[in-house]
């Protein structure tokens, strides 16, 4: 699973109290059958099946702990297969001994959803180690590889050929492709690019029973019955697992510019991104939004990160700051042309105070580093109540306001931490303790009341819980509350007809 808004390098979170198990399975400390361990050990190779006191000594927490520090498991073993094959052969000794697999990617989700949990029966399936490129089509604009492959790197693979891969996010250092393609990952290009399943043409995935579905086509148009291929994109797991994928390259863009723009209210960022679309004639790659708090949280922790070459006041009371983007496939001047004149017109209409456009490579750099900080600001500032949500655009504005009004009826004081890809409806609306009370008590005491009351005005408004980091096991309980019966239903069958012994990846998305 991958985090969009957690960047590599930032430090996992103070550790709460452990989670419940999600579905109370007896905590054993020998769960795996001898003779499951040995078929394993003949599958993938002894070295490669960690257990006991070898896996305590091959850094256990980068296996059993989520990035966020939340989620602490312990696994019953670690498998580590080298291949597509060996992953079948997994499954199917899991399947004859009807053990839980929990496959994991680089292990960057912000949901729990690639953790073990903590009866100790859990098999933790890495996909690290599958990760070969295996085909660049430059012709055909695609690039076939492997599960365990790092996102950036799929990314260099693609810039080689002179090509694009525009999924981007803050862990594309560590996150990998079969976890984005399981989470459906998001990230900044989704509003020209769209996420990861727009990105997709193709998979090859292993059933629960160990078979191997080879869908690895790189076609554009296929209409031969059901698109299994959606089925398994954002099924976090729960279905079967990714071991290969065939994903769309784009043309580099000859030119691309960046900028901020300073709003004074939301109602006036979302009044810009609709002259930006209309503006720019399609060529808007990114749009996103950070409030004021945000600005000022990263000048507190991380003041290096707030360019200090801009006039004017980045982080006024009421303002809010827009990063814009964008990008031109055949002008190598346009990109620029085009976002000075919707900026020009958006000053004159009188929606944007102020506007900055990166003169050099070396500051768009910077702009963007400004906004790719709040999480870690957030992360060394202390625990806090996440939302990864998305509204119609249009709802943003007055969704804010209440959400800020009822948060504030709750908790005095309390720090609204505002940013996301607006321009998908993306929005992380953060809260944080009051000055002076300490993170974790205000996590512990106020987290659910606080969700109930950002999940209600949610629903008020057209939104969903999750927009992009997945349900995992945050988010659950609240799903089976909160999503539409019918659709619940239907889940709960394809799971059953996928997964009948119900081993993969137990108690994520759907309560078991």
């Amino acid at each position: 699973m991958c985090g969009c808004d957690w960047p590599p390098d930032a430090p996992p979170r103070p550790r709460l109290p452990a989670q419940p198990d999600h579905a109370g399975l007896p905590v054993a400390a020998n769960a795996l059958p001898a003779s499951a361990l040995a078929d394993l050990r003949a599958a993938i190779g002894a070295d490669h099946v960690l257990t006991g006191d070898a896996l305590a000594g091959r850094d256990a927490d980068g296996w059993q702990v989520d990035r966020r520090g939340r989620y602490l498991g312990r696994a019953a073993a670690v498998l580590r297969p080298a291949s597509t094959a060996e992953v079948a052969a997994v499954l199917r000794i899991a399947h004859a001994h009807r053990l839980p697999v929990v496959p994991q990617g680089g292990n960057t989700g912000l949901v729990g959803g690639s953790t073990p949990d903590g009866s100790g029966r859990e098999l933790v399936l890495s996909l690290r180690r599958i990760d070969r490129i295996r085909a660049v089509d430059a012709a055909n604009l695609t690039l076939t590889l492997e599960a365990g492959c790092i996102l950036q790197t799929a990314q260099d693979i693609a810039a080689e050929q002179g090509l694009l891969l525009p999924l981007s996010l803050a862990a594309e250092g560590s996150c990998t492709i079969g976890g984005n393609l399981a989470s459906n990952a998001g990230g900044v290009q989704v509003l020209r690019h769209g996420n990861a399943r727009a990105l997709c043409l193709g998979l090859e995935v292993v059933t629960p029973a160990g078979e191997v579905w080879d869908g690895l086509r790189g076609l554009r148009k296929d209409n031969t019955g059901y698109d299994l291929r959606d089925l398994y994109i954002g099924s976090e797991g729960t279905l079967g697992v990714i071991t290969a994928a065939v994903l769309r390259l784009h043309p580099q863009p000859r030119s691309t510019a960046t900028a901020l723009a300073r709003c004074a209210s939301a109602e006036a960022a979302i009044a810009l991104l609709q002259a930006a679309l209309a503006g720019s004639g399609g060529a808007l790659a990114a749009f996103e939004v950070m409030n004021a708090a945000s600005i000022a949280l990263v000048g507190k922790h991380l003041p290096q990160a707030v360019p200090a070459d801009l006039p004017g006041d980045l982080d006024a009371s009421q303002a809010w700051t827009v990063l814009l983007e964008s990008a031109d496939a055949s002008d190598p001047d346009r990109a620029q042309a085009t976002l000075e004149v919707v900026l020009a017109a958006a000053i004159d209409d009188g929606i944007v105070d102020t506007a900055w456009v990166a003169q050099s490579l070396s500051q768009s750099a910077a702009f963007w580093r400004l906004r790719e900080s709040i999480p870690l600001a957030q992360a060394r500032d202390g625990l806090n109540i996440k939302h990864d949500i998305a509204l119609p655009t249009s709802r943003i504005p007055a969704f804010i306001s209440q959400a800020d009004a009822a948060v504030q009826a709750l908790v005095p004081g309390a720090r609204h931490i505002d940013f996301g890809h607006w321009g998908d409806g993306n929005l992380h609306y953060n809260v944080m303790a009051p000055e002076g009370v300490a993170p974790a008590d205000f996590l512990a005491r106020w987290e659910g009341p606080i969700n109930t009351r950002i999940f209600d005005l949610l629903g008020s408004h057209g939104g969903t819980i999750s927009a992009e980091h997945g349900i995992g096991r945050l988010k659950r309980d609240e799903l089976a509350r909160r999503h539409d019966p019918v659709a619940l239903a239907l889940m709960r069958r394809l799971k059953q007809a996928l997964d009948p012994l119900g081993i993969m990846n137990p108690g994520r998305v759907l309560p078991m």
